[in-house]
């Protein structure tokens, strides 16, 4: 897929507590195609700290208009710079990039399983719409410590045929407890699609390997050029060592070996 460098303009912000912000990014022109999972490096302008760009996933596409959001956390200089940019401000997006989800399932599930926790949610809102525009009727499951780390739950809630459910450690949103153990994460499904954090996903991962239902998880590890060439995302896979950002962020747990777990 063909990669490009274009300047975006800023035409809305959502804050998310202390921890997220989303930002809308407006293309000069008609906005190439785009997969759900594949992410984007923004260049982080106006920081002497930051010298590299940052991956962000992508989290929405609206073509109508040319427009995609970024559901970013706040962990570090250049995040934190980033949620200062304004309305109006432009923004060089390196993208789209990596391989996103279904390729490793190789069909669209009708009966999918959507798993996010804290800023692993972020890819699963465009995936949803794109599920959806092919008659699947995905079920969501987002998780958190607390309900305020479950960003952009308005915009999930709006996805019509999508059915969404949370999970918090303390109980303040939805059922009390991790994603693996609400009660929708045992019922049927024909395929579960997650993102978050490592332990969650390898959970999730045990759990579809033992029922004998199709997984894909997105890892987040830390990258650089967001095109394999620093090596610095690199990660262990059945057939050999592959570069997250571009042979991933989406695998199988067979790929990685997380089925023998």
């Amino acid at each position: 897929m063909k990669k490009y460098i274009t300047d975006f303009t800023v035409v809305g912000r959502r804050v998310y507590g202390d921890a997220y912000f989303a930002m809308e990014l407006e293309h000069p022109g008609e906005l190439p195609e785009i997969e759900a999972g594949q992410f984007v490096e923004v260049e982080v302008k106006g920081s002497r700290e930051v010298m590299l760009r940052r991956p962000i996933s992508v989290h929405d596409v609206d073509r109508e208009h040319n427009r995609l959001t970024l559901l970013v956390q706040v962990v570090g200089n250049g995040t934190r710079r980033l949620s200062q940019i304004g309305e109006g401000e432009r923004v060089s997006l390196v993208y789209p990039l990596g391989k996103g989800f279904l390729h490793g399932i190789g069909f669209v599930p009708q009966r999918p399983l959507l798993v996010g926790g804290g800023a692993g949610v972020a890819p699963l809102l465009y995936l949803s719409r794109c599920l959806t525009a092919q008659g699947a009727s995905p079920t969501l499951l987002l998780g958190g410590r607390t309900a305020g780390l479950i960003a952009s739950r308005e915009r999930f809630e709006a996805v019509e045929g999508a059915h969404v459910h949370y999970s918090t450690e303390d109980g303040s949103l939805g059922e009390k407890g991790l994603v693996t153990q609400h009660s929708v994460f045992g019922k049927d499904y024909d395929a579960i699609l997650c993102c978050g954090p490592t332990p969650m996903m390898r959970a999730v991962a045990r759990e579809a390997v033992r029922r004998g239902v199709p997984c894909e998880v997105s890892l987040e590890n830390r990258m650089a050029c967001g095109v394999g060439a620093c090596l610095c995302c690199v990660t262990e896979t059945r057939e050999g060592h592959k570069c997250v950002c571009k042979e991933g962020p989406v695998f199988t747990p067979q790929t990685l070996g997380w089925d023998n777990e």
